[in-house]
């Protein structure tokens, strides 16, 4: 929406509507009656910073509401309400006040407002951290499962999703992580000895000795591989067999739950793929791939 004025009339029915960055938002003292007709009265024509969009109207009692104006337009430091559409009235708001939530992050401002409660039919106004202030109306953030194998804990992808979502610029989103746990794919089978594919943080807790492809042990043990395809491909290169599998591939073991879902395969280096309502990134994806492959998950989201 930019430095325009803000354009008015169906905001009310608008999901996920989160005005950014957060300056637009205005927290006012008010001592009127809390009703639609009042508010609006009381907002028309009335002097507004030029930059203002969204008010948030607060009395004595901790009573709430929510207003869009349409300003006129003026480069000057302050204009005048045009337009005033109530969004929420008393009984639809939810104050919140978090200071680990980030009121410029639409991802933070969902999930709070879900932590406490909000429906989607509701309004939380949510200040944040440094005490800053704003709102998301109608809060629907997209689900995003991540498919993931643990350990680690937490696995590294579901890790890297979050970190994306504290700062990029996206739709509301929130995560579920979907974990392939090794210990339960490997439950049922009897080994003498296990070989993963590195060391990594709980990889080497099992009943039998483990070893790691990526160190090349120098004896070929009785070892069945916990690894995927390109695990497989490294044992055929370095002893010229097939040992028995278990498949850990994350793209081959996640289930169709008809949820976007994110997850990642050894067998891709350089680029993400889609098929559908998955994303699939290579094992070793950095921060901008996965921001990418979100980005594809979430580019239908309605939002404002």
């Amino acid at each position: 929406m930019g430095a325009d004025a803000l354009k008015i009339g169906a905001l009310k029915n608008q999901n996920n509507f989160s005005p950014l960055p957060y300056r637009r938002v205005s927290f006012q003292p008010y001592n009127g009656e809390m009703s639609e007709s009042a508010i609006k009265s009381h907002l028309m024509g009335r002097e507004i910073y030029r930059r203002t969009d969204v008010i948030v109207l607060h009395n004595a009692n901790n009573k709430m509401a929510v207003a869009a104006v349409q300003r006129k337009a003026s480069e000057d430091l302050f204009t005048h309400a045009e337009k005033v559409e109530v969004i929420a009235l008393p009984n639809d708001c939810v104050f919140i006040k978090d200071p680990d939530t980030d009121s410029a992050n639409r991802s933070n401002l969902a999930n709070t407002a879900l932590r406490h409660g909000v429906s989607c039919e509701q309004t939380a106004v949510v200040v944040g951290t440094f005490d800053h202030v704003n709102i998301i109306h109608r809060p629907d953030p997209l689900l995003i499962r991540v498919v993931e194998v643990t350990p680690p804990e937490p696995p590294k992808l579901f890790h890297m999703a979050k970190h994306v979502l504290s700062y990029a610029e996206l739709p509301p989103i929130r995560l579920e992580l979907d974990p392939i746990r090794l210990r339960d794919l490997c439950a049922n089978v009897e080994c003498e000895t296990l070989l993963v594919p590195c060391r990594s943080g709980g990889l080497d807790e099992f009943e039998v000795p483990v070893f790691f492809l990526d160190e090349r042990p120098v004896e070929r043990e009785n070892w069945t591989l916990i690894g995927c395809e390109r695990s497989l491909q490294f044992h055929r290169h370095y002893y010229g067999d097939e040992p028995p599998r278990i498949e850990m591939c994350p793209r081959r073991l996640a289930s169709n739950t008809g949820c976007p879902t994110l997850l990642k395969c050894c067998l891709l280096e350089f680029d993400i793929e889609q098929e559908s309502n998955t994303v699939v990134v290579p094992w070793g994806a950095d921060l901008k791939m996965v921001e990418e492959a979100l980005r594809q998950l979430s580019k239908h989201v309605d939002y404002a």
